[in-house]
């Protein structure tokens, strides 16, 4: 590989050094933050037969060059005045992109995305449960389960199901925010817990219970301090992580050895908690009560212009759970007649669902689409979590066209005078809970609701015609991969004998349970982008060398190790995934690149129990990387889920060519 004129050919691709903000590399990847995305070549990259793909994650472009490689070619883009940080910085620079609103965006989208699965699951079992439980929908009077009183047990299980995940939320946003801030999402998971723990009031009764002065407290060296707890809240468990993070990050770096393993969780822990209680909860419950009072003003005396705004930010209040602080305030409307507060919620709801069903019908991403087509429904009938976090939010403008098509649908609420006499569920079935004999009624609901849903679908279709337009889907692109996976190999060349042998072996790497390579979370190791191999889950925290060989990539890191063989092939090992974050920290090199290795001797030492602790996976991928030029075809010799001895058991079977490398 010519690393300098690869180089060149990225940096044009991408723009040059002054569409770069900042770069970096891993052991594999480039990974680059660019000022614009709009301006890359992609067409010049995926052609580029240097290059085995890329990818956007978390706000850095990562173009995969390949092992021993990378680091060359990133010099030489230093060298064109690219500006270089480390990998953590590179971080900040990615979340540092756009204005704040784009940049909580991001982070929202990055912390949600390993839950998704749970919100769209308990998200349409929750709109089941409305289905079975809302009154006036099958009857004037009576829901459902009164109406068939044996499917009463089915639904308190599907209701159970579907409520555990939104009150113990601030559990799962707790693990997942504190990993994305760079800190022990066990750490943050426990935190999380503690904002649900059940003898603090329930998060859903907070308001009230403020409001009717039933709130507990603890003394605190004569401080009052609120036993409120975050059930279903978002934003206070953001927060709550990324204060966590940083006072983790603050005691690592002045306490060493066993001091920072037994005091910097004890203290992280102290100091975060006395935090959440004292700092975090009382503003953000007092907010969510002026929210809720400005609110109710301002549609008083403002008439369709309340109404207007009101349903223009009414999604925006969901996802900071400020909108948990309303129930009061609604309460007290439908005690004096009737509460506009619902009839919005409605139009939200449906028009965050229509943006969903927008991007269903235009996508060409197979996962995408699955995923839009699930949260949509349940968005329709009330439940918008799936649709905002799974698919809105992420790409940002389905979401931005919901707030507009809400606004404008929740101004007819305002103009037709619709009020409901009741709660229910926010969507196409509140339609019970409305007033029939107020304003509009019924009639001024549909129109204003299927108003909702034509703009808010009609105008995600559109926009996502033209955002996809050059989209492709997934099997074609899994059609054209074969000249950097695993497919590729199968070509035979046409020249001299081969320098490999039939049948040749790569025994296990580490001592655990085989998997397949298919099978590994990591897509750039799972697609075979890198090349053909298997993986193993460990049970030791040693790499060992899979056939005799030399190195030829040893990361100071210790987090990969690439070698080429005797007979010509050339493996890289990576321990874990996204481990590079560690920089270093719990891995211990044992050799160094260009030293000569027999098989089964130790390559790293890793702390297994400290790295699944800071929240990262060890199962270890072993992939050939230059399979298109030494191997027609390999397959895991050993069963997946068996158990494998490093150095000992066959983990890759490989077919050499029959002709020249």
């Amino acid at each position: 590989m010519d690393h300098k004129s690869v180089a060149e050919r990225v940096l044009t691709a991408v723009g040059g050094t002054d569409n770069i903000a900042a770069g970096a590399h891993c052991a594999t990847r480039l990974r680059l933050v660019l000022k614009d995305m709009n301006v890359i070549n992609q067409d010049a990259l995926d052609n580029d037969e240097d290059l085995k793909g890329t990818f956007n994650n978390s706000g850095q472009f990562q173009i995969i060059v390949g092992p021993g490689d990378v680091d060359e070619v990133y010099k030489h883009m230093a060298a064109s005045g690219m500006k270089q940080v480390s990998k953590d910085e590179l971080k900040n620079v990615a979340a540092s992109q756009g204005n704040l609103f784009t940049r909580f965006i991001k982070i929202v989208s990055e912390i949600f995305l390993p839950i998704i699965p749970v919100l769209v699951g308990t998200g349409l079992l929750m709109a089941l449960n409305n289905v079975l439980t809302a009154p006036k929908i099958f009857d004037p009077t009576k829901s459902l389960i009164e109406l068939y009183p044996a499917w009463e047990g089915f639904a308190g299980i599907v209701n159970l199901l579907s409520a555990a995940a939104f009150a113990f939320l601030p559990v799962l946003v707790g693990f997942t925010a504190t990993k994305v801030f760079g800190g022990n999402p066990y750490l943050g998971m426990t935190m999380g817990a503690a904002m649900v723990f059940p003898s603090l009031v329930n998060g859903y009764n907070v308001a009230a219970a403020l409001e009717d002065g039933t709130m507990t407290y603890w003394d605190v060296f004569g401080i009052q301090v609120q036993q409120a707890g975050y059930q279903g809240t978002v934003l206070p468990v953001i927060l709550v992580a990324f204060i966590l993070a940083n006072v983790e990050k603050f005691f690592h770096k002045i306490l060493k050895g066993t001091i920072d393993f037994m005091f910097t969780p004890t203290l992280t822990l102290l100091i975060t908690g006395f935090a959440t209680f004292m700092l975090v909860g009382p503003p953000m419950f007092k907010l969510g009560t002026l929210l809720g009072e400005g609110i109710n003003w301002l549609y008083t005396a403002a008439g369709p212009v309340g109404g207007f705004l009101f349903g223009l930010v009414y999604s925006p209040i969901v996802i900071t759970g400020l909108h948990q602080s309303f129930p009061p305030i609604e309460l007290q409307l439908l005690a004096a007649g009737g509460s506009f507060i619902f009839a919005i919620a409605s139009m939200a709801n449906v028009a965050q669902g229509g943006a969903a069903l927008g991007v269903y019908l235009t996508t060409k991403d197979k996962k995408m689409k699955a995923l839009a087509g699930a949260t949509a429904p349940s968005a329709f009938l009330g439940i918008t979590e799936p649709a905002i976090f799974g698919v809105n939010i992420r790409l940002r403008w389905p979401f931005y066209i919901a707030m507009g098509a809400s606004a404008v649908a929740s101004t007819l609420i305002a103009l037709f005078g619709v009020k409901a006499s009741g709660l229910g569920a926010a969507g196409f079935l509140g339609l019970p809970s409305i007033d029939p004999a107020q304003g509009m009624g019924w009639m001024g609901f549909i129109i204003a609701v299927l108003t909702s849903a034509v703009l808010s679908t009609g105008a995600s279709f559109i926009y996502g015609k033209r955002v996809f337009a050059g989209q492709v889907a997934e099997e074609e692109v899994e059609a054209a991969a074969p000249a950097t996976a695993a497919a590729s190999v199968a070509a035979p060349a046409a020249s001299a004998p081969a320098a490999a042998t039939e049948g040749y072996e790569l025994t296990a790497h580490l001592n655990g349970t085989a998997v397949e390579l298919s099978a590994v979370s990591d897509p750039t190791f799972a697609s075979g982008a890198l090349g053909p191999g298997a993986a193993v889950e460990p049970t030791e925290g040693k790499l060992y060398a899979p056939a005799d060989g030399k190195v030829t990539v040893a990361f100071p890191t210790g987090h990969a190790i690439g070698m080429r063989t005797d007979k010509g092939v050339e493996v890289l090992m990576h321990i874990g995934f996204d481990t590079v974050e560690l920089d270093g920290k719990y891995f211990t090199p044992k050799v160094e690149k260009g030293q000569e290795v027999k098989r089964g001797d130790v390559l790293v030492e890793f702390d297994m129990a400290a790295i699944k602790a800071a929240g990262y996976p060890l199962t270890t991928p072993l992939v050939i990387t230059n399979a298109k030029k030494t191997v027609d075809s390999t397959a895991l010799a050993a069963a997946a889920g068996s158990t494998v001895a490093a150095g000992r058991d066959q983990l890759v079977s490989v077919a050499a060519k029959t002709a020249a490398v």
